[in-house]
């Protein structure tokens, strides 16, 4: 394997979470006792442009396909933070009816329905179409497709150049990075501005976010290498918010090379984050690994405690970084006897690799666990308040990263 974006062999391991499924391939009950396909869960580092990828042992098209059971609009939080994102760049870039909007990855329109109520002309490309249909019947005009130079050239003759392309989260999402890139460029208008949310691997080294692993991740990106990946296709980042979303993210604003403006306080802060974290350079990613193996270890003794006491465990949140975590730490059904998600398209469905059903939150009352464990842990607070009538049965909320804690 050769690195995805600037082709070296140079590839070093960060860290491998050994044989799993993809996070989001939920099992139907009628195929319950079938075998599934496992693929390794190894990423590794470019040691030129300290790229962090996965290998692609799945395909893209493999995995959002048209039944891809992620729907951005099940968190309210989510839906809020999209929300303020809109009112933030419109007042920013000074949209309008004669503005046009593009986002990749648009899912069920979580987002653009927010320019919609503003009247701002938008467009959605999503390859999903069982998501992208929920948004095309909010009226949200959507392509149903992956993005890259090809659908940019079309657009690009079509003459629908973008005032504003963004993608929350996925840049991570692309093995094709290049491509993907280059029509950013080609969509964006000359003065366009496009913006990219994305973990911060910071945040993934720091707070030992290695469950935010899976095969839908290609890469983990730092400012450094995303401004990089960038400049390679005459797209500079000049600014950087950072963010508390998915345990720590950034949203970088780029534009074409040619506009000059001034980098940013904030982007130079960051900037020097990570240089103060070693991450310009091979050091600073190495030796990764042992912090995973340790919550491996706190975890399974946990539950392998309270399972000896008689104590009944069950999980909240569905979530591909759950399915991680328990796929790494093999542990399955005997002692995690169901998960509760507020999605109705995983309910009834079983979680890759442990099987654990998924259910209605109704069943939290009638099993009454003693321990809940949250997977979505960035989704703490919000779970915790949602759920905080299980104390009326002195039930506690359990999170693994970064390291195990009992609420």
């Amino acid at each position: 394997m050769n690195c995805r974006f600037c082709n070296s062999d140079k590839l070093h391991v960060f860290i491998d979470l050994g044989m799993s499924p993809p996070s989001n391939s939920f099992v139907d009950f009628e195929n319950l006792q079938n075998s599934e396909l496992l693929f390794p869960l190894k990423i590794n580092i470019c040691e030129d442009c300290l790229l962090v990828q996965a290998e692609e042992y799945k395909k893209n098209n493999e995995i959002f396909d048209d039944n891809y059971l992620y729907f951005s609009s099940y968190s309210e939080s989510w839906l809020k933070h999209s929300e303020n994102y809109v009112e933030m760049i419109t007042q920013k870039l000074s949209l309008s009816k004669d503005s046009f909007v593009i986002e990749i990855a648009s899912n069920d329109g979580y987002l653009l329905q927010y320019f919609k109520q503003k009247n701002i002309p938008c467009l959605g490309v999503e390859p999903t179409k069982n998501t992208a249909k929920i948004a095309q019947d909010k009226g949200i005009e959507t392509i149903t497709d992956f993005f890259g130079v090809e659908i940019a050239k079309k657009l690009s003759t079509e003459n629908r150049k973008a005032d504003l392309i963004l993608g929350n989260n996925v840049l991570a999402h692309t093995p094709y990075i290049n491509d993907f890139v280059e029509g950013i460029k080609i969509a964006l208008k000359p003065e366009g501005i496009c913006t990219f949310e994305f973990p911060h691997i910071l945040n993934l080294i720091n707070k030992n976010q290695f469950d935010t692993i899976y095969h839908e991740h290609f890469s983990y990106f730092s400012l450094y290498t995303v401004t990089e990946i960038f400049k390679d296709h005459g797209l500079e980042i000049f600014d950087v918010e950072e963010l508390n979303t998915h345990g720590g993210s950034l949203r970088v604003f780029g534009k074409h090379s040619s506009n000059e403006t001034n980098k940013t306080e904030t982007f130079q802060k960051v900037w020097n984050d990570e240089k103060n974290m070693n991450l310009h350079k091979l050091s600073g990613y190495l030796n990764f690994e042992e912090k995973a193996l340790k919550v491996k270890k706190d975890f399974i003794e946990f539950l392998e405690e309270k399972s000896k006491q008689g104590r009944k465990i069950a999980a909240y949140g569905a979530a591909a970084k759950g399915n991680t975590l328990l796929n790494f730490s093999e542990v399955n059904n005997e002692i995690i006897k169901f998960v509760v998600d507020k999605s109705p398209y995983k309910q009834g469905k079983y979680l890759p690799g442990s099987k654990i059903p998924v259910v209605d939150e109704k069943m939290l009352e009638i099993e009454k666990p003693d321990y809940i464990i949250i997977f979505p842990w960035n989704l703490e607070e919000e779970i915790t308040k949602q759920l905080s009538y299980v104390r009326t049965w002195n039930a506690k909320f359990v999170v693994a990263i970064p390291k195990l804690k009992i609420i």
